[in-house]
């Protein structure tokens, strides 16, 4: 009878730290194919994914941002929520495909545009949650 020994412990901590992540992402890559569908069936085509990627990358940074805001965040929940969740939610290769997808046809405008549009909602978003963050920490010292 062969007798199996117990990972080492080095791998047992990845083991459990990729159980996080891969934990935060399926609800991560639900939510954002909901946010695609629901606007896809509002907006329409085309449109509906660039409004639905938009939407997921949006609420992506919000969210980063609030869990950035907070003084230490535990490295559990940032494996969590940070890489897993957030890391799903957001996708950087669609926005890529949103641009040339706009070249494609001949929108500069609509590329820079979404370019442009993308990096300043985002940029305000994660600032705005870690401003929301830091005014939750301080209310729960209180």
């Amino acid at each position: 009878m062969s007798h199996t020994s117990p990972p080492p412990p080095r791998l047992q901590s990845e083991f459990k730290e990729l159980a996080l992540v891969a934990g935060g992402a399926i609800p991560g890559a639900l939510l954002r194919w909901q946010l695609e569908g629901a606007a896809t069936a509002w907006v329409g085509g085309l449109k509906g994914l660039i409004e639905g990627d938009f939407s997921a990358n949006m609420l992506g940074c919000l969210l980063l941002g609030l869990l950035l805001g907070r003084p230490r965040p535990r490295a559990r929940l940032m494996l969590w929520a940070g890489i897993g969740l957030c890391g799903s939610l957001t996708t950087f290769s669609s926005w890529m495909l949103e641009l040339v997808r706009a070249l494609d046809r001949g929108d500069a405008s609509g590329s820079l545009q979404v370019l442009f549009t993308s990096l300043l909602a985002g940029l305000a978003l994660m600032a705005l949650g870690q401003w929301l963050g830091r005014q939750l920490d301080r209310q729960s010292m209180s």
